[in-house]
């Protein structure tokens, strides 16, 4: 199989992923407990592995297309977090139902953002030189947003070294190794034959990281009230909506090409789910109905994307020529 049609397919791998993940966490209850701690193991492989396909040592390509990045991080750590805050703070009476899906949908998703962008005609080259800006920006400002949007009652309850082990361990530590990859590469055959056989993994790794997570936490989302998680699941329906449309009013605005302006929408549309689940997964045990809502999005996102991969350029953002 070629990486092409790995990558044309992707999409179903991941579902299937979801699927017997959660199949068998459901059979295998006390089994699928133990997988948990592989999670942040899997993750952590997985950012290595994207971050290995984004030009790091390349970073000030992406600051040539400023009108992009400009309105790429205004839509992203500006408008999108008002919109959070406003649903959230309409729908969910729960402190800590809200903690949940802000700790979920403030910062923007780094993973599938670029195969979205790849797969519904976005700029993908773009996406990737802009990657490290949004892993950067959204590391420092997520604990922000959290303590602005709680007015501090909630985090004040968690133990801060949760932050900053989750971002050392998942944010700091693979991309020094892919930093270090790329310079090994420019350097070394051998570094440059292994930095093309990592562009292979980002896919088994993310159906990697969607078996464990279904697997391990099935059950726990099977036990949690269906009500309250309603409104949330209402949240996550919204803002897919309002971020399309958003994005089209923002590219419309700065004067961005189709290609770019259906990037900028895959960019408000994918949420940082992955990412956060191992602070979630930290938290103390009243805190289980946050795990639930990291787990719930992206199962309510993929389903988005697939609709997003029609509507996007055959509807929102169409061809001028066509």
């Amino acid at each position: 199989m070629s990486k092409l049609t790995l990558e044309r397919h992707q999409i179903w791998f991941y579902l299937v992923a979801l699927t017997v993940g959660a199949a068998w966490g459901w059979h295998h209850a006390d089994a699928a407990t133990a997988l948990e701690p592989l999670i942040p193991i899997a993750i952590g492989l997985l950012l290595y592995a994207t971050f290995c396909q984004v030009p790091l040592i390349h970073l000030r390509q992406a600051f040539c297309h400023r009108r992009f990045i400009v309105t790429l991080i205004v839509g992203n750590f500006v408008m999108v977090p008002l919109a959070v805050w406003i649903l959230a703070t309409l729908l969910l009476n729960d402190p800590k139902l809200q903690f949940g899906v802000f700790l979920v949908l403030l910062v923007p998703c780094t993973d599938w953002f670029l195969t979205f962008t790849y797969l519904g005609g976005g700029n993908l080259p773009l996406a990737i030189a802009a990657t490290p800006i949004l892993l950067l920006l959204q590391s420092l400002l997520l604990p922000l947003y959290l303590g602005l949007f709680t007015a501090g009652q909630l985090t004040a309850e968690i133990d801060p070294s949760v932050f900053v082990d989750a971002l050392v361990m998942l944010i700091l530590l693979p991309m020094g190794a892919a930093l270090a990859t790329e310079k090994w590469a420019e350097s070394y055959p051998t570094g440059n034959r292994w930095l093309r056989l990592t562009a292979w993994f980002p896919i088994p790794l993310l159906g990697l990281v969607l078996l464990l997570i279904a697997a391990s936490q099935v059950n726990a989302l099977i036990a949690q009230p269906r009500l309250p998680l309603l409104n949330v699941i209402l949240i996550f329906v919204a803002l897919l909506i309002l971020n399309g449309y958003l994005a089209r009013w923002l590219g419309q605005i700065v004067g961005l090409d189709t290609p770019t302006n259906r990037t900028l929408a895959f960019s408000l549309g994918t949420r940082n789910s992955f990412v956060v689940l191992p602070f979630a997964l930290a938290l103390p045990d009243t805190w289980s109905v946050v795990v639930t809502i990291v787990v719930l999005q992206p199962l309510v996102e993929l389903t988005g994307m697939l609709v997003y991969l029609w509507w996007v350029p055959q509807r929102l953002l169409k061809n001028p020529h066509c």
